[in-house]
């Protein structure tokens, strides 16, 4: 396997990981009542309370990841959520036929970000990463 890959993959991935639950957590800061409205939406209890969960997750738990600090518990907690996630938000199974499509591909979405989340929590952070650093990898 080349030495390049191996080195900077793992950076790679987390940062493009993060890429999608930072921005979405900081908007979510942006729009705290549409973000509690969309869960109340739901059917949710507690949606204020959830939102504010739903930040820390996604902001301070991704956060962690990108950096590669805890990113083995970081990604396990990611993948738990993005998978409730898709179970609650996309349940493409109960959706109207015209969202149907939609739905569906966001929640496989999902299923394939869990995928790649399972793949850090199983195989660390690599070398670019605070717990690299603290292995003395990095």
């Amino acid at each position: 396997m080349n030495t390049s890959v191996e080195r900077f993959g793992p950076l790679l991935g987390r940062v493009l990981i993060a890429l999608l639950f930072i921005p979405a957590g900081l908007g979510k800061i942006g729009d705290f009542q549409g973000a509690a409205g969309y869960i109340a939406s739901a059917g949710l209890p507690l949606p204020a309370v959830l939102a504010v969960i739903t930040i820390l997750i996604e902001v301070g738990v991704a956060g962690a990841l990108l950096v590669g600090w805890q990113a083995r518990w970081a990604a396990l907690i990611l993948a738990l959520f993005t998978l409730v996630a898709a179970l609650i938000f996309h349940a493409f199974w109960a959706s109207p036929p015209d969202q149907k499509m939609m739905q569906s591909i966001n929640f496989f979405k999902n299923l394939a970000i869990v995928g790649g989340l399972l793949f850090v929590a199983a195989h660390g952070a690599g070398p670019y990463s605070v717990d690299g650093k603290l292995a003395g990898r990095g």
